[in-house]
């Protein structure tokens, strides 16, 4: 069955821990920190082996291969790494005397192919890039062709790359340049992805509660052979937002250690309703703020065309922003120090140099742990601002969710703090948090071009005014206005119901609308959009003890305060053995008369 409304199958990542271990052959209970050993030995064999792989297909005939996409005998490489891999004859090599097992270089071949496959792209963009580079100018041409157009920052970063080649080198390489002339192989994660490998190394069975997953780990750091490789039974509670969930499978992890020990990065597909996005007619549009994370507003087609309150609603990140400002201030601290002790440290003697890496190690440890608070807080924040919007969306009506393209947008223009804090926030983790969030209940998220949404009037398409500084928008010609970033979101709404038809679709990517197209949007009497609901805190005072009223009596339930005066400044002084209590009363003795003794003296 399809269409929509229809059950649609999506993946989707959670993270767990094993709070139960046991030895899967004579179920003997193992302590977990005796499975973090073990997992650790599985993941120094898995980064040696992987390292050792990345640094023998280090040349530029690799990229060539995987550019082409074909094997020797010019048939196409599967999407699996590990088969790819088998295919070209690269597998990874252990030293002599260890035994590992073939599905752990499953593993090992496919997390390599992974990162070579990605970087086969940045190959072939410095190629490119560098033939519209000058080395003497350190610029780089515009492109003439729209194949050769690359991300604005993935071209700095290969800008930065091109500028220290020619340092290094002086002239400029009569040859092609390539990635392997500009970087060195890249560091191998300490990971094992399970879900390259088969039931021979991991399996794992799902409960109402529970997660079991057994899979074979080493009881030594050099295994011999088969017999110093048993299989271990782990147990993990699932997370309780997923109970009640239609869940259909849950797929193998992947393992890693951090500083509390084992981590499951686990992945499931459960069913989820289809959303339509060729019969939207009510879109929710999402603007990136830089004062904070987001702001929606909502656009209708009717009959007539399109049409908009222009009254949106602005995210509030409860102080989270401001935390994260913070943090990242404090965080670039620590960087700038340590980085100002690694020089002095260069040129420094022995002992003096000594104490200086102590220090430099500590400051990193304390920037690892604001790195640390800054993805929690992003986290909360990212998904906290998904349900807003989601809330937001289905309370409308909306069918489509329109968020602007983050590899057409760069912050500039409000400088170097601002610029810096704005493009350190957490956009992308927002932009997935509320794709899941909205996926649940049948809604699309689309991305749609992002130049020109908050500087364009959405009915006549000119430039628009800003009368009342950088966070108003006017547009003196239809006489609508109000706060930029709610005119954006209109803008956005507009851009993805005029181009739902033409939405295209990458495998990982949401659905992308290239180009902006106009139409005129009026402005409706009526109100479209639904209001926020807003916490009303109820005000109590916690001092006062609650007491029982005695029967019979009717308590004074309101008590004027005592009068003050402006110049009230001078307390009396409390009895003594007395703590100033609110249950004493103290002399009522005007303080006025002290006061103007003091004032005129």
């Amino acid at each position: 069955m399809t269409g929509p409304g229809s059950p649609a199958p999506r993946q989707f990542a959670f993270t767990t821990r094993a709070h139960v271990a046991v030895d899967d052959a004579t179920g003997e209970s193992i302590g977990l920190d005796e499975v973090d050993i073990r997992v650790g030995w599985l993941l120094d064999l898995i980064v040696a082996a992987g390292t050792e792989l990345v640094s023998r297909l280090w040349q530029p005939v690799t990229f060539d291969v995987l550019a082409a996409g074909l094997d020797g005998q010019d048939r196409r490489l599967p999407a699996q790494g590990h088969v790819a891999a088998a295919r070209l004859g690269w597998h990874p090599h252990y030293p002599d005397g260890i035994y590992v097992p073939s599905r752990v270089s499953r593993v090992v071949t496919a997390q390599v192919m992974a990162t070579l496959r990605t970087l086969a792209y940045r190959d072939t963009a410095i190629t490119a890039l560098f033939e519209r580079f000058d080395p003497a100018t350190g610029r780089i041409a515009p492109p003439t062709a729209a194949a050769d157009r690359v991300p604005l920052g993935f071209a700095r970063g290969v800008r930065r790359q091109l500028i220290a080649h020619a340092r290094r080198e002086g002239a400029a390489p009569s040859t092609r340049l390539r990635i392997t002339d500009v970087q060195e192989p890249p560091q191998t994660s300490a990971m094992a992805r399970l879900s390259a490998a088969d039931r021979q190394l991991a399996q794992i069975t799902a409960t109402d509660r529970e997660l079991v997953l057994t899979v074979k780990l080493p009881t030594c750091p050099a295994p011999a052979g088969r017999a110093q490789w048993r299989s271990v039974r782990v147990t993990a509670a699932i997370p309780g937002h997923l109970h009640g969930r239609a869940i259909t499978d849950w797929h193998l992890p992947t393992l890693v250690l951090d500083r509390k020990g084992l981590l499951w990065q686990c992945a499931a597909t459960e069913l989820v309703p289809a959303g339509d996005l060729g019969s939207a007619t009510v879109a929710v549009g999402v603007d990136w703020s830089p004062s904070t994370l987001g702001a929606a507003a909502i656009t209708t087609e009717n009959p007539d065309g399109l049409s908009s309150d222009y009254r949106g609603v602005t995210y509030d990140d409860r102080g989270l922003g401001t935390k994260l400002t913070r943090l990242q201030t404090e965080g670039q601290m620590l960087h700038r120090k340590a980085a100002r002790l690694t020089r002095l440290a260069a040129t420094a003697p022995p002992e003096v140099r000594a104490q200086l890496e102590e220090k430099i190690a500590v400051l990193d440890g304390h920037r690892t742990a604001v790195g640390v608070k800054r993805g929690k807080i992003n986290r909360e924040l990212a998904f906290h601002f998904g349900r807003q919007v989601t809330d937001y969306a289905e309370a409308a009506g909306a069918t489509v969710i329109a968020v602007e393209d983050l590899t057409t947008l760069e912050t500039r223009g409000h400088g170097r703090v601002n610029n810096n804090r704005a493009a350190q926030s957490a956009r992308r983790k927002a932009v997935t948090s509320l794709a899941h969030t909205a996926a649940g209940i049948g809604v699309t998220v689309v991305t749609v071009p992002a130049r020109g949404s908050s500087a364009q009037c959405p009915g006549c398409d000119e430039p628009l005014a800003r009368p009342g500084g950088y966070h108003t928008a006017w547009c003196p010609d239809c006489r609508v206005g109000g706060n930029r970033d709610h005119i954006a979101g209109v803008n956005l709404a507009k851009r993805a119901l005029l181009g739902r038809g033409k939405a295209t679709r990458r495998r990982g990517q949401l659905p992308a609308i290239r180009v902006a197209e106009h139409a005129p949007v009026r402005k409706s009497r009526d109100k479209t959009s639904p209001t926020p609901p807003r916490p009303r805190h109820r005000r109590v005072r916690r001092s006062q003890p609650t007491t029982t009223p005695r029967s019979g009596v009717t308590p004074n339930r309101h008590v004027p305060a005592p009068e003050a005066s402006v110049w009230d400044t001078v307390q009396p002084t409390p009895p003594h053995d007395d703590a100033g209590s609110r249950d004493t009363r103290t002399s009522p003795t005007n303080a006025t008369p002290v006061a103007r003794s003091m004032r005129y003296t």
